[in-house]
């Protein structure tokens, strides 16, 4: 049973007290993570979600509509520990319905796109009011880029290269929350590397809506300044991190010349995230990919012929308006033929001002509920199929800073998942091991190496 947590006595030159939770992505993260910093300076005070604050910041997600119902969860969770707390909004979710949000009993303020950002410009009056404040903009209006990266919350640091997107996915709302797609400076990317670097992290995963699209928007020019794999190569050089991951990157944006730099690279990891969302041709073209599935195949063959213990993750809808047996049978035939390492499954979820919701073949939500649990269950074969081919190598893993039910886990530069009772001297190391074998939740045995 939650309980209300009781205030701490403050003095007039106590700084207020401000609780993040971030739901959703990694550039979400470290978009949390820069904002926390901005107010820093000032008179506020970071503390954890879980403690007694006068502020508490959601940023929110709209993925799906599980993330959208969350943000109420938290409200009400915030609400529990302190009745007088100050909630505010921000976040994709926040810009595409931010009366929604304002309508919720105990939510203050709801920043939009443009102005989650100044936060600290909103948070001066913390009086409870009625109805939530909305500052919000027209998402066409936001065309400036706000570096960020993540240093604090957790081992690795999430770094934010890139924005908004120019796709028309059918099923997405990104763009419509976070605008066009628009770049960081180059400049900027490697002084924030440097910046993660001496904060003490060993590992970067670079973060956007659609990173492959880098050097578009670059000093506010509609035209590439620079490109992906230019922007990867001057990473490359930034020598005090020792592993760069590349996180979700459409396949038709990663290019074989990117691939094959990768596989010689001095820091960047074999592992790659690469967006399918269906095996059906026919769905592809609905859904206005920008690719079909002989490309897709092509971006994998040649992944593992460059990099055999290459881990390559892929995400996949099921229950996209239309998609038959037939269609649902050709994603999975296709996932399952393919070397790849492990599935993200989403089930579609209709989203307000989408092109898909007024689409016919509306698949029943059973269909989809059986359609979700077949991939599941093809992630899990999957994954534990990539574990044992890993039995018998020496790696290098980076432990987490996480206690999680007594053990402490990390990840390989090919993306293998270990763990160990905990030793808190473990967080944020390198530990070189011999794969041994695999326990009975699926994660890999190890034996240290001297």
């Amino acid at each position: 049973m939650e309980k209300t947590l009781l205030p701490q006595v403050k003095t007039a030159s106590d700084a207020v007290r401000v609780a993040f939770h971030t739901l959703g992505c990694k550039l979400n993260f470290s978009e949390t993570a820069t904002i926390a910093r901005s107010i820093e300076n000032e008179n506020y005070q970071r503390v954890s979600f879980d403690d007694f604050a006068e502020v508490y910041v959601i940023n929110t997600c709209s993925v799906t509509e599980n993330a959208d119902k969350r943000v109420k969860g938290l409200v009400n969770k915030v609400l529990k520990q302190n009745p007088e707390g100050f909630v505010v909004a921000i976040g994709c979710y926040a810009q595409l319905q931010p009366e929604a949000i304002a309508a919720l009993d105990g939510v203050d303020l709801v920043l939009g796109a443009s102005e989650k950002f100044k936060l600290n410009e909103y948070i001066h009056d913390l009086s409870k009011i009625p109805q939530g404040e909305v500052h919000s903009c027209e998402i066409e209006s936001v065309d400036f880029y706000e570096s960020s990266y993540s240093v604090s919350d957790r081992t690795r640091a999430f770094l934010k290269v890139q924005d908004g997107c120019d796709y028309k996915c059918t099923y997405c709302t990104i763009p419509r929350a976070r605008g066009v797609s628009r770049s960081d400076v180059l400049e900027n990317v490697i002084e924030n590397a440097y910046r993660i670097a001496e904060a003490g992290l060993n590992e970067i995963v670079l973060t956007g809506v659609n990173i492959g699209d880098y050097g578009k928007g670059e000093h506010g020019d509609k035209k590439h300044k620079h490109t992906f794999l230019e922007l990867i190569r001057a990473l490359d050089d930034v020598k005090p991190i020792n592993r760069i991951r590349i996180s979700s990157i459409e396949p038709n944006l990663l290019s074989l010349e990117t691939i094959s730099f990768v596989s010689q690279s001095k820091r960047f990891v074999p592992h790659f995230h690469i967006p399918l969302q269906s095996g059906s041709d026919r769905i592809l073209k609905s859904m206005k990919r920008r690719y079909l599935t002989p490309l897709y195949r092509e971006r994998v063959e040649w992944i593992k012929n460059k990099m055999p213990e290459a881990c390559i993750g892929v995400d996949v809808i099921v229950g996209y308006p239309g998609e038959t047996e037939e269609d649902f049978l050709a994603t999975y035939h296709f996932l399952n033929e393919l070397p790849v390492s492990y599935l993200h499954v989403f089930t579609y979820s209709e989203r307000p001002n989408t092109e898909a919701i007024r689409l016919d073949g509306i698949i029943q939500n059973d269909v989809r509920a059986k359609r979700s649990k077949m991939l599941r269950a093809l992630s899990v074969k999957k994954r534990r199929a990539f574990y044992e081919s890993q039995l018998g190598n020496t790696v290098e893993i980076l432990f987490e800073g996480e206690n999680k039910k007594g053990y402490i886990t990390g990840f390989s530069q090919n993306y293998v998942k270990v763990r160990a009772p905990w030793n808190p001297e473990w967080i944020n190391t390198v530990k070189k091991v011999f794969l041994k074998s695999i326990d009975e939740e699926g994660m890999v045995r190890f034996l240290l190496e001297d």
